[in-house]
C-alpha cells in the first residue's frame, strides 16, 4: 500500500513538472525547429543555469511566448538573439558573442590552463634541480666515506 502509494505521488509530480513547461507548436515544421532550436539557445534570466525550455520561471514561460511571437512575425533568428539581448544583456546567450568584452569568458579557461601547465613546469624544474644536488652531495658524501674507511683500513 505504502509503495503504490508512494509510486502515485512521484507520477502526480512528474505530470506537474511536464505540464509547466507547455511547448508552441507551429504548422510549418522549420518554424517549429527554429522555436525548439531557440528557446535551447536562451538562457532564463531567472534560473541563469537552464534554458527557457527546460525553465518553469514565470518569465522563461513569457520569454518562449515572445520568441513564438517573434517567429510569426517573420523575425530571423539573429533578430530573436538581439532582442534578446538587448533586453537582458549577453548573459542570455548561452553562446555569447566573441568581442572584447567576452575574450576572457572565451579565453580564460585556456589561460588558466597554460598557467597551470606553466606553475607545474616550473615547480618540476625546480624539484629536479634539488634532486640532482641531492644527488651530487650525497655522492660527495659518500666518496667522503669510502675516502675515510680506505684510509682507516689502509694505516
Amino acid at each position: 500500500m505504502g509503495r503504490a502509494f508512494f509510486m502515485l505521488v512521484v507520477l502526480f509530480m512528474m505530470n506537474q513538472a511536464n505540464a509547466a513547461i507547455e511547448a508552441q507548436h507551429f504548422a510549418d515544421p522549420q518554424l517549429q525547429q527554429r522555436y525548439q532550436s531557440l528557446v535551447w539557445e536562451l538562457r532564463c534570466p531567472k534560473c541563469q543555469n537552464q534554458n527557457i525550455g527546460d525553465s518553469n520561471a514565470p518569465i522563461a514561460q513569457d520569454l518562449r511566448d515572445e520568441v513564438a511571437k517573434l517567429l510569426r512575425e517573420g523575425k530571423s533568428d539573429q533578430d530573436i538573439q538581439n532582442y534578446m539581448v538587448n533586453r537582458f544583456g549577453e548573459f542570455v546567450l548561452y553562446r555569447p558573442k566573441l568581442d572584447p568584452v567576452t575574450w576572457l569568458l572565451w579565453f580564460g579557461p585556456l589561460l588558466l590552463l597554460l598557467g597551470g601547465c606553466l606553475v607545474v613546469w616550473v615547480l618540476a624544474g625546480s624539484n629536479r634541480s634539488r634532486i640532482e644536488q641531492t644527488n651530487a652531495n650525497e655522492e660527495r658524501d659518500s666518496a667522503a666515506r669510502l675516502a675515510s674507511l680506505l684510509k682507516e683500513d689502509g694505516r
